[in-house]
């Protein structure tokens, strides 16, 4: 009975080799899993690291202008701006009225004569 001997250990070795092929395979396929999480985690880092810096390229390189036409246009468009957009033009309002008041101020300098001036 050797040769059923002999056939139970080939046969066990080589489910013994099975399970351990098996277990291996297992910790590969965790550790490629492993590798792809990090990778797919990297990816989107990076993902919205390219989306940031794409935003920030539009926002100082392209500049839409919109002209609202009606009251309730200005308003809608208003309505839509974040408050940093509204804070810039607020600023923008601010400087515009103040180049207003100087200009204003040079022009009635320049045309009241001055009093001490003869006519010749």
């Amino acid at each position: 009975m050797e040769l059923g001997e002999n056939m139970k250990k080939l046969l066990l070795a080589g489910i013994g080799t099975a399970a351990v092929t098996a277990e291996k395979s297992k910790e590969i396929l965790d550790d490629l899993v492993k590798k792809g999480e990090l990778t797919v985690e990297q990816g989107k880092a990076l993902n919205q690291e390219l989306r940031h810096d794409l935003r920030e390229k539009v926002k100082s390189n392209v500049n839409v202008s919109i002209k609202p036409s009606t009251p309730e246009e200005l308003t809608e468009l208003l309505g839509k701006m974040t408050p940093e957009q509204i804070a810039a033009l607020k600023e923008q309002i601010q400087a515009m009225e103040a180049g207003e008041k100087e200009n204003n101020s040079k022009t009635e300098n320049e045309e009241a004569p001055d009093e001490g001036a003869v006519e010749a």
